[in-house]
């Protein structure tokens, strides 16, 4: 069987890794609990944003979309987007519709706004009840365990992309001070 064979019971979906100019990583706070999940996962309820890709619609039209609903954010910059899908399987008891899990594309993003930008509300289904900027290593042990793979993957992807962005943040930096 291909792999795009195996893909099609995964739920197309794309995320977005948020960065700052410093570096730091946007988290959201899920809206409720994660109870369904079988252990308590309250202190695993931080995440980045993302969500479904809509039929016929381009990967990079969905990751600025989600971002816009999930944070407000419209002041963003494409840097990349992750070749190739992602995939992980659902908890039995966390099952959506007759998926057996998401494949994902990842897009890394700059935020080039303020954080008044910021707005959990801005959609009507809100997702997120508290957001923060955090290091990108700290994403594997924020997330719910079964989601944990691809967070590992995301960090080993983009700790590269995060660090020139912290160098050219520092050099900027220096820059202004002379």
């Amino acid at each position: 069987m291909s792999q795009n064979n195996l893909l099609k019971s995964y739920r197309p979906n794309v995320g977005v890794v948020l960065f700052n100019r410093t570096g730091c990583v946007w988290y959201g706070q899920r809206v409720g609990d994660l109870t369904k999940t079988s252990a308590d996962h309250d202190g695993q309820r931080w995440q980045m944003p993302q969500g479904g890709i809509d039929s016929g619609e381009d990967i990079e039209a969905a990751a600025f979309r989600e971002l816009k609903e999930e944070t407000g954010v419209v002041s963003a910059r494409l840097l990349i987007l992750t070749p190739g899908w992602l995939a992980y399987d659902f908890p039995p008891e966390y099952r959506k519709r007759n998926w057996k899990g998401q494949r994902q594309k990842w897009a890394a993003m700059v935020f080039e706004g303020d954080d008044a930008e910021i707005d959990l509300e801005a959609d009507d289904h809100q997702e997120f009840d508290d957001w923060r900027w955090g290091e990108l290593e700290e994403a594997p042990l924020l997330i719910v365990p079964f989601k944990r793979k691809i967070y590992d993957e995301l960090v080993t992807a983009f700790t590269p992309l995060r660090n020139f962005l912290r160098e050219s943040d520092a050099r900027s930096s220096d820059r202004k001070s002379r």
